[in-house]
């Protein structure tokens, strides 16, 4: 799988270095630096050179590679690397330079974890935080009792969330985050407009609790015989493992025991709608909503007519950039968030949406 792991700063100085297979040596750090770090025309974030693959995430002012000489499957690596940072920000707050350096032995104790003979094994973070302190230094579980949770956490059914864990105020916050995909051509036609969703969700629960997770999905209101007039038809849905992928399948009803802290729930994709009506010839800019004190601004250029000396607008693409806060562009809406545990605590459930777009709506003349 990875036959080497390395963490490097902007210059290409090696900070972290793993090898996990005889095929490399540490003195292909100095390839990498060569012809990726150095190199401006580097746009993948797969090169091969040779028999050599370079799998890296630039983060912040760092490089964050993985090196195999294998067939080896991409996207688990970048998998891989993307939960590593994660991991590396739950324990220090911020993966850059300065904190790959203050935490340097707490680093190299994280991937020993993470990884054995170059493949990924645990890589939940509360798993991790049971026996590895963020003040990098690893605990000794000498008691029978502790070494017995653990083993179960790792190996049981709900290796992602201890028992034990305890909170004064039971909270659940749930981000609804869209990013809209919009592409359209010169004649009005939409080449594509699909929206891409997550389902972020921050819980601070007390004990094993069991929550249920509700959406305006269009079949499972239409196997409802419910009014679907603002249903939303999912596709192409991932979830964290600790849904329970059998009851999705049978009625779509999202079930799970939540890990503790931050973590996605889910992802989606749906078809969005998109019309353009040229024998206007107009200009609409409709916003449903906008709130107090904030400003909202429209720039548009126009056609110099023909008898100018001027030179003529050029027609380059029009690139729009947005965030509309408690808005979802699919209309995907939360209907309902349970949460059921055998101590019948309160829970105090908070919903936020997002849609937004970042160089993905385009519109070309």
């Amino acid at each position: 799988m990875i036959s080497g792991f390395f963490i490097f700063n902007q210059k290409g100085e090696v900070l972290i270095t793993r090898l996990y297979r005889t095929d490399i040596k540490r003195s292909i750090s100095e390839v990498f630096r060569i012809h990726v770090v150095s190199s401006s025309d580097v746009r993948s974030p797969i090169v091969t050179l040779g028999s050599t693959s370079f799998l890296h995430v630039r983060h912040n002012n760092i490089y964050v590679l993985a090196v195999t000489k294998n067939n080896a499957n991409a996207a688990l690596i970048f998998e891989f690397l993307y939960k590593f940072i994660s991991i590396s920000r739950s324990y220090f707050g911020k993966l850059d330079e300065e904190s790959v350096k203050n935490n340097f032995v707490l680093i190299y104790e994280l991937i020993d974890e993470i990884l054995d003979f170059g493949y990924p094994q645990t890589s939940e973070i509360d798993t991790l935080k049971a026996y590895i302190t963020t003040e990098a230094a690893r605990s000794e579980v000498t008691d029978i009792g502790e070494s017995s949770k653990l083993t179960t956490q790792m190996t049981g059914a709900v290796s992602w969330r201890r028992g034990d864990i305890k909170y004064k105020k039971n909270e659940a916050f749930v981000d609804v985050i869209e990013n809209v995909n919009l592409l359209m051509s010169a004649k009005g036609t939409v080449l594509r407009a699909d929206v891409d969703g997550q389902i972020l969700m921050r819980a601070y629960l007390t004990g094993m609790p069991e929550c249920k997770f509700g959406l305006n999905d269009k079949l499972v209101l239409d196997k409802a015989e419910r009014a679907a007039d603002n249903a939303v038809r999912l596709d192409d849905c991932q979830f964290h493992q600790c849904v329970q992928l059998g009851a999705f399948s049978s009625d779509r009803t999202i079930s799970f025991i939540p890990p503790d802290g931050e973590f996605e729930l889910m992802k989606y994709t749906a078809s969005g709608k998109a019309k353009y009506v040229p024998s206007e010839n107009v200009i609409v800019w409709k916003i449903p909503r906008i709130q107090g004190g904030s400003e909202a601004t429209l720039t548009a250029n126009a056609d110099l007519t023909a008898t100018t000396t001027r030179q003529a607008w050029a027609r380059p693409p029009i690139d729009v950039d947005f965030q509309v806060l408690m808005f979802t562009a699919s209309g995907l809406l939360v209907r309902f968030l349970k949460v059921y545990e055998k101590s019948g605590y309160h829970s105090v459930k908070w919903v936020r949406y997002l849609t937004r777009a970042s160089g993905t709506y385009q519109i070309r003349f």
